[in-house]
């Protein structure tokens, strides 16, 4: 698809993108309403299920399943765990069946729980049905790193043609690229079609007008992704990659992309530096941050301005969900603004570091002023470790040169966790001229209840007791309300 949605809007303000698309011959697809894709031979399969779709009252098709790795943390040490993956495509409705093979099912659970998918099981087998595409996790057992990810993609539409003009074409097949790098030029198009796999890092560097889809994969292994590094009119969807890498771009539309990585600092999608980044319908399961957003970092300078993140599903094995502001400029200092964050499913979040917690992190540092963000429509299930936010100014040694200047005009709006795993999250600014400024929670539910300042309660605890959220020093216009109270 060309980029789709050149106009975006964040937080309340609109911007218009370039948008152009490369010129290139397509052809558009007809036929079954569901679409499945053999794997290649010698390709990594899972055993532990056995995946089969159908139309409703049609034939069933069997789905491959792929060997992934996850990062189960044991302590401090790293640990790599098999898990599964399947995909395919269709228009609905369908039903799904999953056996699982190592043993008899004694709990099923089909995340994310928002979707409400109640699956019948009997013995080794798992049956469901679906409407629409969705972005899965089958867990058995209540096994969480053994588990499935099925991938239920809408149809591919069109495609480009192999021989096509600039377009570098991977059909079914592992494709290894001498140097392990494949460079697009400005105006071509990368596919990669159900069944590919591509043993290469995919870089879009110094480049316009360039197009990486399909249905393929980019392979775990070799930690391959792909590096978008000052490039404009960008357009990513459909395929499966380890990472994504944003600096110093414009115009970028990532779209349907599944990202699972599991070495450490195995972050998901990264942006330095970027203005007018569109992040729609994705599942990223990250051995650290699954989406960044950071000032300037090495070779990207400069602030952040126009993210939109919606419609999708995080998965943090390690660290954050979604972490905003940690790195930036001292000597001449970035902002990060107009950020929106909408229809999200947070499934986990497991870090026992406590100075790395929160399953929405605002971190100012490094001189970065944070402001104009929106968090909105986010549900978090019961994570195994963490907070569920964290809002500082602060000095990280470790990572930063100075303390951040500020956060400002942050709304959270319904926000639901449930769940009983929590930490006390934390607001806080630094000192008199580096503060937490006029945050507001708009129909904040922890476990059902919804945290308000006109809520009952002890007349000597703060609202932010009732949510054990702590708010420490140089935090200004904090507010609690219920839905609809905010002005």
């Amino acid at each position: 698809m060309a980029l789709l949605s050149c106009l975006l809007f964040s937080a309340g303000l609109a911007f218009l993108g370039g948008c152009v698309s490369p010129a290139v011959p397509r052809t558009e697809i007809a036929g079954s309403p569901v679409v499945t894709y053999p794997a290649p031979k010698g390709s990594s399969l899972n055993s532990a299920f056995t995946v089969k779709v159908r139309p409703v009252g049609g034939d069933w098709q069997n789905v491959a399943t792929y060997r992934m790795n996850v990062d189960a943390v044991v302590e401090t040490n790293h640990k790599r765990k098999d898990t599964s993956a399947a995909f395919f495509d269709f228009s609905g409705p369908v039903e799904v069946s999953i056996t699982y093979r190592r043993a008899e099912i004694r709990t099923a659970r089909i995340r994310p729980l928002s979707f409400g998918i109640i699956p019948e099981v009997s013995k080794r087998t798992l049956v469901f049905s679906l409407t629409q595409p969705r972005n899965l996790s089958i867990e058995v057992n209540d096994d969480i790193f053994g588990n499935l990810q099925l991938f239920a993609n809408p149809l591919e539409m069109s495609r480009p043609a192999p021989s096509a003009p600039n377009v570098l074409y991977y059909g079914s097949g592992i494709h290894a690229v001498p140097g392990g790098k494949v460079k697009l030029l400005s105006g071509q198009t990368l596919y990669l079609a159900g069944g590919a796999i591509l043993r290469a890092e995919v870089d879009c560097i110094n480049v316009e007008n360039v197009r990486v889809i399909g249905r393929g994969m980019i392979d775990q292994e070799n930690h391959g992704g792909v590096q978008l590094f000052h490039a404009k009119n960008v357009d990513i969807e459909g395929i499966y990659t380890p990472h994504i890498t944003i600096g110093n771009s414009q115009d970028v539309a990532v779209r349907n992309v599944k990202c699972i990585s599991y070495w450490g600092y195995g972050d998901g999608m990264n942006i330095f530096s970027s203005d007018r980044v569109l992040i729609d319908g994705v599942f990223n399961r990250n051995s650290d941050d699954c989406i960044t957003v950071y000032g300037t970092r090495g070779q990207f300078l400069g602030g952040v301005k126009g993210v939109v993140v919606k419609n999708s599903t995080l998965w943090a094995d390690v660290a954050h969900p979604i972490l905003i502001g940690t790195h930036g400029n001292t000597k001449s200092p970035d902002t990060l603004e107009d950020l929106t964050f909408s229809n999200i499913d947070i499934l986990d979040h497991m870090e026992r570091q406590l100075d790395y917690q929160g399953c929405m992190s605002l971190n100012a540092g490094d001189s970065n002023l944070i402001r104009n963000v929106l968090f909105e429509d986010i549900r978090v299930e019961d994570f195994r470790c963490g907070q569920l936010v964290n809002l500082r100014v602060f000095y990280n040694r470790k990572y930063c040169t100075s303390p951040g200047r500020g956060i400002e005009d942050v709304t959270f709006r319904n926000i639901t966790y449930t769940g009983s795993h929590a930490e006390q999250s934390v607001i806080c600014g630094y000192d008199e001229t580096r503060k937490v400024r006029n945050v507001t929670f708009e129909n904040l539910s922890i476990n059902g209840v919804v945290i308000a300042d006109d809520m009952k309660k002890p007349g000597w605890f703060k609202t932010s007791d009732m949510a054990r959220f702590f708010v420490g020093d140089y935090v200004e216009g904090l507010k609690f309300v219920a839905s609809g109270g905010a002005k």
